[in-house]
């Protein structure tokens, strides 16, 4: 991880322009048992819509501290002028993060800048290398101590493993498509989905399945107290605006439910 250099209070390898132009797509959390949306995660793409691996594939490493800033501001700046009034959800690279209060200021600054309250933020950790335990541990209790709240993305696939919870405790786990792609069939991943709802319930941290695509699966979820869901079935992310009305649906899955 690369030092992260300071003047005036500062950080050099955050300021500055990206030598390329992205923005944002919104896609929603929900909650069956609520029959509403809660939050929506910031996902990053091309100005035309082009896919985030397009993006991603020019974040240099030395670009990294300034596009994780970036990334940040303009979701923050997207969601304000949406009007959105749920909670954001913004990924980040624990490794485009030196010292967690250092690198918080901008992120301070835009959200008083718009008036977004910081206890609408959640701070969803993506890992695509491993991060050391206690860096991790360090950036999380250090946001959660400042009122956002924090997700551990991809659990159950990858990093983002059991062992994780022996030191971190983030507020949400969000469970990852593996794990719940034909959850109505499959007896093995019913199986460590039931445990994983012990799990949560032990360490109060909610749970949130991703890549729910058909209603079986969001039914078997929201049966086995799985409520809070993402993916296609709800509705795909759109790009720079917010989803149309989705509570007459959920209303009818919470009533099948």
């Amino acid at each position: 991880m690369q030092r992260c250099v300071e003047k005036d209070g500062a950080c050099e390898r955050c300021e500055g322009a990206l030598p390329f132009a992205f923005t944002m797509a919104f896609q929603p959390i929900v909650d069956l048992n609520a029959a509403r949306i809660t939050t929506y995660e910031a996902l990053v793409r091309g100005p035309a819509g082009e896919s985030a691996a397009s993006i991603l594939a020019q974040v240099t490493p030395r670009l990294l501290y300034r596009f994780d800033q970036a990334c940040r501001i303009r979701a923050i700046e997207l969601a304000s002028q949406l009007g959105m009034q749920e909670s954001l959800s913004i990924n980040f690279l624990p490794n485009a993060v030196y010292e967690p209060q250092a690198c918080i200021q901008a992120t301070l600054a835009i959200s008083s800048k718009v008036g977004w309250p910081v206890e609408r933020l959640v701070f969803e950790v993506t890992e695509t290398e491993k991060v050391q335990d206690q860096h991790l541990r360090n950036i999380i209790e250090a946001y959660r101590s400042m009122g956002f709240k924090t997700a551990l993305d991809d659990f159950g696939n990858g990093f983002a493993n059991l062992d994780l919870l022996t030191e971190l405790h983030p507020d949400r786990l969000k469970i990852d498509r593996a794990l719940v792609m034909t959850c109505d069939q499959d007896t093995r991943r019913q199986a460590i989905l039931r445990a994983l709802v012990g799990l949560a319930s032990e360490l109060n941290i909610d749970l949130v399945a991703e890549g729910v695509e058909t209603r079986e699966e969001a039914l078997w979820l929201g049966r086995h107290g799985i409520t809070q869901q993402q993916g296609f079935f709800h509705a795909r992310p759109s790009l720079e605006s917010l989803s149309p009305d989705l509570e007459p649906t959920l209303v009818a899955l919470r009533q099948a439910l």
